[in-house]
């Protein structure tokens, strides 16, 4: 067994041993200095790693698409399918960093984004930004007011397979917020003040209500809003002329890869607080880390979002420097550090987890 094994085995052996609710544990001070004294030179943005990355996953998905479309052998249209998954997810994935970077870090990187994947995939990044930052804020996450956090682990059995079966739906809602909907708020307030409200942002969360949108983004939802409309009413026409054969099988794709982000974010915590504030090292133990020595985490948590809880230490941190900085903590923290105890073996392991907390729940 290597290194890594034995502090992933420990850190696993502490966690399912620990008491579920986190939220009065203190910070863990030690941790929190090494987080920021070994990571220091790894803040850097690299546009020569994310604008590959970015169009070449794009891209990929996007012949791969055109594939599934076009094929009638139905193996090559199921293959170019799940290429298309993948690889439009990795793709759409990068709106998490988005949402992060210095706004100054990749020139032009939002607005490329923005027009290769975010507006043709109908979720464009407005939909992130001035949202997910909430989850990150010390008084809100866990709490009602994080868009981002349900107490899963606490609910009942049912809610976790419906948590992943509605995103089968989110293609189809996205298509007619955009089209039906932007147009309609144009002509009544109230139907504008409604969709801001309950349908401009990717949360989890029933309770959160947007607030209207203020500063530098008010110009980005304007023309992110008007662009969506034209391509959700331009891809509804081309039906007109080549059927519904295509849109049918991009709304499919997408709803895959709705489903596959619905399961990484089912696992991307151990939704455990029961609401109340929590600490920095509190909320670092909610959160999961699905280290190396396995890989599949690399496909189903794309972009650095197999490192989630250490995210949560530095959320600015760029997502091609978290394997460094994770090899740096795993190296200079002892074994009883709360480090190792959010790393975890995997997908299944955290879903048994989730789903044999809320079987304990059955007759609650």
């Amino acid at each position: 067994m290597t290194m890594q094994q034995t502090i992933s085995a420990v850190g696993f052996a502490k966690e399912t041993a620990a008491p579920r609710l986190r939220a009065a544990i203190a910070d863990d001070k030690a941790m929190l200095r090494a987080a920021r004294d070994l990571t220091k030179d790894l803040a850097e943005a690299k546009p020569s790693i994310y604008w590959p990355d970015m169009v070449g996953s794009a891209l990929v998905g996007y012949a791969a698409l055109a594939g599934a479309i076009v094929f009638a052998n139905p193996v090559l249209v199921a293959l170019c399918a799940i290429v298309a998954v993948l690889a439009l997810y990795r793709a759409l994935m990068f709106i998490h960093d988005l949402t992060h970077i210095h706004r100054d870090a990749l020139p032009g990187f939002r607005t490329g984004w923005n027009l290769l994947v975010g507006i043709p995939l109908l979720t464009p990044s407005f939909m992130y930004e001035g949202v997910h930052t909430l989850h990150h804020k010390r008084t809100q996450y866990g709490t009602v007011e994080d868009p981002e956090y349900l107490p899963l682990a606490l609910m009942k059995p049912w809610s976790l397979p419906l948590f992943v079966i509605i995103a089968l739906l989110a293609p189809a809602a996205l298509m007619l917020r955009f089209a039906v909907l932007v147009p309609l708020g144009a002509l009544f307030p109230s139907v504008r003040r409604l969709v801001w409200e309950r349908a401009s942002s990717l949360s989890i969360n029933p309770a959160f209500r947007r607030r209207p949108p203020e500063g530098e983004i008010k110009p980005r939802v304007m023309w992110q809003e008007i662009s969506g409309m034209v391509w959700a009413w331009a891809l509804v026409a081309s039906t007109q002329w080549l059927g519904w054969r295509p849109l049918l099988i991009a709304l499919a794709i997408m709803s895959a890869v709705a489903v596959l982000n619905q399961l990484r974010t089912l696992v991307a915590h151990l939704w455990e607080n029961e609401g109340e504030a929590m600490s920095v090292t509190a909320q670092f133990l909610d959160s999961v880390n699905v280290p190396p020595p396995g890989r599949i985490a690399e496909v189903w948590a794309p972009v650095g979002l197999r490192y989630h809880a250490l995210h949560h230490l530095m959320p600015s941190m760029p997502y091609h420097s978290l394997p460094e900085a994770h090899r740096r903590l795993v190296a200079a923290l002892e074994l009883d550090s709360h480090y190792h105890s959010a790393n975890h073996p995997g997908m299944l392991v955290l879903v048994g987890r989730l789903a044999r907390n809320t079987m304990g729940r059955r007759n609650v």
